[in-house]
């Protein structure tokens, strides 16, 4: 629902009232009627009005403590962060309205809230891919009357996948009934009922991670596609396709690495002496393999696949991400991996985007979410 309008205090951001939609929402509800309310905000999402952290957030520069080691530390980025802040207090600011709202009307102790985030940072490196910033997202759950001991610190792993099955457990069906395909998600509830820190579920020591097509601008559409787990504070992640390129083709602007001051100040200093690690860790062909401990390397920087210390783990790891995916039937390892690679691209008009920009049919602004100046005339490794 689409119906209110408000002012945002920057002029990328959404006119959108979610708040306002919000109580229009609960007001069309009956008395004691349950209710499921997606709000899904624009903001953070691409793209920013540039400086708006500083001239209209009240932030400054030197708010930033530390530039990830991925990108340059610069003011351009800087900026860029805090433009990204600023829109994701924007949403909360929302958020907090509806909190209210439900408070209000007594609605707040029973009804179960969950707020994430569904993709990384849209930054170089980040969002689109399968690192540590990319997967790793905020979470927060609160349901006054049905979480024990709130406030406690949890290590398990959880995953989107557990969303669904919780709420089909609570809503007081099984999964059975819903006629929905079978999911090796889990209900959440297991932690909400329990009053334990740490390791609540024994089981919960993992995820698995992966990615197909999540863009265009390769040739014949194809995407990028990479499996991996995460246990123990270390990820393994498999590339199938390591000859592509895993940000997009440089020809086609990078497609996977939405348009932003700071991916134009990494493709700018690529030939800048000393500036061209920060490309080749967002957009230069990547190794088969990767591995990372993420207590000392949080940005995935220093890959330890082919470090001899490391091969036991890198093995384990390996062997028990295959052992999950053999038991989902997944195509990659199946020795069916190329049906992902010929499924349509659901765009018509954008479809084959390689072959039609290649041949002038369509142009550099045409992808609608990078900026003209990301394409580059020839790949080069």
């Amino acid at each position: 629902y689409r119906g209110k309008r408000t002012q945002p205090p920057a002029k990328k951001m959404s006119r959108i009232d979610y708040a306002g939609n919000f109580k229009t929402f609960l007001d069309k509800q009956e008395d004691g009627e349950p209710f499921c309310f997606w709000y899904g905000g624009y903001e953070p999402h691409r793209r920013y009005e540039y400086g708006s952290g500083v001239s209209k957030g009240g932030k400054k520069l030197t708010d930033i403590d530390r530039v990830p080691d991925i990108w340059p530390d610069n003011k351009v980025v800087r900026n860029d962060m805090l433009d990204y802040a600023f829109e994701i207090e924007y949403f909360d600011s929302h958020l907090v309205r509806m909190l209210d709202e439900l408070k209000r009307r007594g609605e707040l102790a029973n009804t179960l809230v969950v707020v994430t985030a569904d993709n990384g940072m849209p930054f170089p490196r980040v969002k689109g891919q399968a690192f540590e910033h990319s997967n790793h997202l905020p979470l927060a759950v609160m349901w006054p009357a049905g979480i024990e001991n709130p406030g406690r610190v949890v290590e398990d792993y959880v995953s989107f996948i557990d969303f669904a099955p919780t709420f089909i457990e609570l809503a007081g069906l099984n999964w059975g009934e819903t006629g929905l395909h079978p999911t090796p998600g889990r209900s959440l509830t297991d932690i909400f009922n329990s009053k334990k820190a740490g390791q609540v579920n024994p089981e919960r020591d993992h995820v698995v991670i992966g990615k197909e097509r999540h863009d265009i601008g390769r040739p014949n559409d194809w995407g990028y596609p990479i499996r991996g787990i995460v246990a123990d504070d270390v990820v393994y992640l498999k590339n199938f396709e390591p000859t592509r390129w895993p940000a997009g083709n440089p020809e086609t602007g990078y497609l996977n690495t939405d348009g932003s001051p700071t991916k134009t100040a990494i493709l700018d200093a690529r030939y800048t002496p000393g500036m061209g690690w920060f490309w080749k860790l967002s957009f230069g062909k990547r190794a088969p393999e990767q591995l990372y401990r993420l207590r000392r390397d949080p940005y995935c920087i220093n890959n330890l696949a082919d470090d001899a210390r490391y091969a036991g783990l890198k093995e384990r790891l390996r062997d028990r991400l295959f052992e999950k995916l053999e038991a989902q039937n997944d195509p990659r390892v199946r020795g069916n991996g190329a049906v992902f690679d010929h499924y349509p691209y659901a765009n018509e008009r954008q479809r084959n985007f390689y072959e039609k920009f290649m041949k002038g049919e369509l142009n550099r602004e045409s992808a609608g979410w990078v900026n003209p100046s990301d394409f580059e005339e020839m790949p080069r490794d």
